[in-house]
């Protein structure tokens, strides 16, 4: 898969759809995996095993890679600090203090944060039918996290977890914009993805190291293995790959939607495997979430204040 800004295919829409469909499988392969591994350990495992899997496509398109850590080494180690370091530690770390209800709801924010840095920073302008869907998507998303119970909304307790989940919504947001750069669109999506992984590996191994260093756990039983690896090939090499397909050819507004796919996606995969119950406010909050997605990328509808410079 290669850089591509024209008109998107049928394939690309399909990627667009399995990206969110990976993401969410960390659910069914991390759940007890944070309470038998340590967070920044299973973060470093992560993309380790997941930069040494993609070696050799880095290895067959070492010429731009090399180029790349050479001549913009802070960008390299930037972007794998954000998309790996804080997107991947902090949140498991962020996740023993917090609810998956606050998770879910701030983590989906970075949609919202990828469109007002566009606009702040690459002067994009702000389709009407982009706002109206992420509100319709946020309130299906918000149905879903609350049991279609609005008072719970009153009962939400926010702690460091959460503000640990918020650093990581808008690092995905910058991680995203940082994904369309030029310097990085030299490189193929295969390659482009092993050089983040290492990067990301190696900002996470100080804080792996300190982790160990005071008590912290690796995965020892088959259990906790089978999820890892269920974590690193579907919710680290899919999900990543095809996100950052998603991003260069729709790029990152559009691809933030996808998160906004993640919590009904989420549901349908443990009403399937985990034997989850599915409730009437699940189907509700899958119809607003879709509703907003299908509002949020329609190719066409006015723009907010700014210049005609295109759709991204």
């Amino acid at each position: 898969m290669t850089a591509d800004t024209s008109q998107p295919r049928p394939i690309d829409w399909v990627i667009f759809l399995l990206a969110p469909l990976c993401f969410a499988t960390n659910i069914i392969f991390g759940r007890g995996v944070i309470g038998e591994v340590s967070p920044f350990t299973t973060a470093f495992i992560r993309w380790t095993a997941s930069a040494l899997i993609m070696a050799p496509f880095v290895y067959a398109d070492r010429k731009a890679c090399i180029a790349f850590v050479r001549d913009h080494s802070l960008l390299w180690l930037v972007i794998g600090f954000l998309g790996m370091g804080i997107c991947g530690g902090v949140v498991y770390w962020s996740l023993t203090y917090t609810s998956a209800a606050n998770g879910t709801l701030i983590y989906t924010t970075s949609a919202l944060f990828i469109i007002i840095f566009q606009r702040m920073f690459q002067n994009r302008p702000i389709r009407l039918l982009e706002v109206a869907g992420m509100i319709i998507a946020f309130a299906g998303v918000g149905v879903i996290v609350l049991k279609g119970n609005l008072d719970a909304l009153l009962h939400l307790d926010f702690n460091l977890g959460d503000f640990g989940i918020l650093m990581a919504a808008i690092a995905f947001a910058v991680y995203s914009l940082l994904l369309r750069k030029r310097e990085v669109n030299v490189m193929k999506s295969f390659s482009l993805f092993g050089l983040i992984a290492a990067s990301g590996a190696l900002v996470l191994l100080p804080m792996t190291v300190v982790e160990f260093a005071q008590g912290g756990s690796l995965p020892v039983t088959a259990t906790a293995w089978l999820k890892m690896s269920g974590i690193i090939l579907i919710a680290s090499l899919a999900a990543f790959l095809c996100f950052t397909h998603t991003v260069r050819v729709f790029g990152p507004t559009t691809a933030g939607v996808t998160l906004y796919l993640m919590p009904p996606i989420s549901i349908v995969l443990a009403w399937l495997f985990l034997a989850e119950t599915f409730e009437t406010y699940h189907g509700i909050g899958i119809v607003l979430v879709m509703s907003g997605v299908i509002l949020a990328t329609a190719p066409t509808g006015r723009r907010l204040k700014g210049p005609k410079t295109g759709n991204t």
